[in-house]
Order: structure tokens, then C-alpha cells, then sequence
């Protein structure tokens, strides 16, 4: 599966950005839609996933990102508000499958200056 992600960029703390990342494949196919992020030193972390409308996000987000799925076009959006310096890392977009397959996106940075 093709991951195309978009929308990531340079803001100040407090600020919002939108990501967004298309998927190559059925949208039928598709089990769960998720957002990883990865800073400089640090390993990849879960930043949120939507499986069949339910979500789930890491607690240091909780509040301040919101995850949504376009099901007819296998789109997922990453909506994050009141962003601080600490969520500054590169944006890895991840699906999986009905069969069990896994992609990863091409990462998108994300900088928050403070």
C-alpha cells in the first residue's frame, strides 16, 4: 500500500496543523489507520489510531489531537491544536490491512518553536 502524507511544516507553540495521508488501496481493505511520530534520538512512537471508528491516543496528546478517517477514500487526518515544543518530531502515517500487511509513510516533520 502507497502512503501519501502532506500538511506538515514549521508553527509556533499553541498553534495547529492538519496532516493528512491518502492511501493506495480499497478502502475496504483497510483495518486501522494510524499516526507515529519520531523525534531526533528517540524511538517511533504511537500518536493515535482509528480502527473501525474507534480511537485510540497516547496520553501526552489526549485533548489537543484529533484523529479522523475519510472511509470512502482512505484518507486519515491528524488534527492537532495547542501544539508545544515536546511534539515536535517527524510524522509517520501507518495502515494495516484486512490481511495483516503494514505500510509506513515517507514521514512528514513537524517543527513547533516555542
Amino acid at each position: 500500500v502507497r502512503l501519501v502524507e502532506s500538511g506538515g511544516g514549521l508553527v509556533q507553540a499553541g498553534g495547529s496543523l492538519r496532516l493528512s495521508c491518502a492511501a493506495s488501496e480499497n478502502p475496504l481493505n483497510i483495518r486501522t489507520m494510524g499516526w507515529y511520530r519520531q523525534a531526533p534520538g528517540k524511538q517511533r512512537d504511537l500518536v493515535a489510531i482509528i480502527t473501525a471508528g474507534t480511537t485510540t491516543y497516547a496520553d501526552s496528546v489526549k485533548g489537543r489531537f484529533t484523529i479522523s478517517r475519510d472511509t470512502a477514500k482512505a484518507i486519515a487526518y491528524l488534527q492537532m491544536n495547542s501544539l508545544k515544543p515536546e511534539d515536535t518530531a517527524v510524522y509517520y502515517c501507518n495502515v494495516r490491512t484486512t490481511w495483516y500487511s503494514e505500510s509506513w509513510g515517507q514521514g512528514t516533520q513537524v517543527t513547533v518553536s516555542s
